[in-house]
């Protein structure tokens, strides 16, 4: 079942979305090289916790983290490790569910730690631009095949390939909420966007093929078949009588660079 929030509801997970934006931001300026993803975790759990907010990643079908922190090739739902560092060049996908009083927010942000090279600063521009464009068709009337439609189309006409096994969904009473939203599709197909729906848009954009493996250790890790790096955005976005009502910011992550 789909659930409509009222305004009153999408301005409370507008806080919990604001408090995620400075989150990721906050551990954002900690990737530097030799750094490991447990450390980031630490603090990001931290710094949740400190200002009212719960993880709801740490604990979520066991999973043992706050955040999901992905390095070059692992598309998402990396854990954190002691024993992985991050080195010059890595590209460091972040992300992370918040609840802050009762209402929940979800994002992702794809770091590097130094200098990238030109081919994963292309990546990560088109992947991010795949968000936007995705956004953009978050309107009442549109249908959930609009918005996978025209996230593929940007990143494959760039010569990028969609990951198919994960995808989008509802948020904001919970972390996982009807309906799913692919990043793929077919325009004029899938559930029908309303006012009052609040979804995450979240494009995982391949380097090489669309092919994926899940780690048989861990049961989470999801790697590139080929070892290519991957990228990863996402925004919670609010279905509003005006067009698309972003709810999440990269706003703190931007001002620091």
């Amino acid at each position: 079942m789909i659930l409509l929030k009222t305004q009153e509801e999408i301005e409370l997970i507008r806080d919990s979305a604001r408090l995620l934006g400075k989150t990721l931001a906050e551990v954002g300026r900690h990737i530097c090289p030799g750094v490991t993803t447990a450390f980031l975790d630490k603090i990001g759990e931290q710094y949740i916790r400190d200002n009212g907010g719960i993880p709801l990643c740490k604990g979520y079908e066991g999973f043992p983290a706050a955040f999901c922190i992905s390095v070059n090739n692992v598309v998402v739902h990396g854990i954190p490790s002691d024993d992985v560092f991050i080195k010059e060049g890595d590209n460091v996908s972040l992300d992370c569910v918040i609840e802050l009083n009762g209402y929940v927010a979800d994002s992702a942000y794809t770091f590097t730690c130094g200098e990238a090279t030109p081919e994963m600063q292309r990546l990560l521009k088109v992947t991010k631009e795949a968000l936007y464009i995705g956004l953009d068709k978050c309107k009442a009337g549109n249908r959930v095949g609009d918005i996978g439609h025209a996230v593929q189309q940007h990143c494959e006409k760039n010569g990028y390939s969609i990951v198919r096994e994960l995808c989008g969904h509802g948020v904001g009473l919970k972390m996982h909420e009807s309906p799913n939203v692919p990043n793929y599709g077919v325009p004029g197909t899938g559930a029908l966007l309303k006012e009052g729906m609040v979804i995450a848009v979240e494009p995982m954009v391949c380097m090489g093929s669309k092919n994926v493996v899940f780690s048989r250790e861990d049961g989470w890790t999801c790697r590139t078949k080929d070892g290519k790096p991957a990228a990863h955005f996402e925004h919670t976005v609010a279905i509003g009588a005006n067009g698309p009502d972003i709810l999440t910011t990269f706003d703190f992550i931007e001002e620091q660079k």
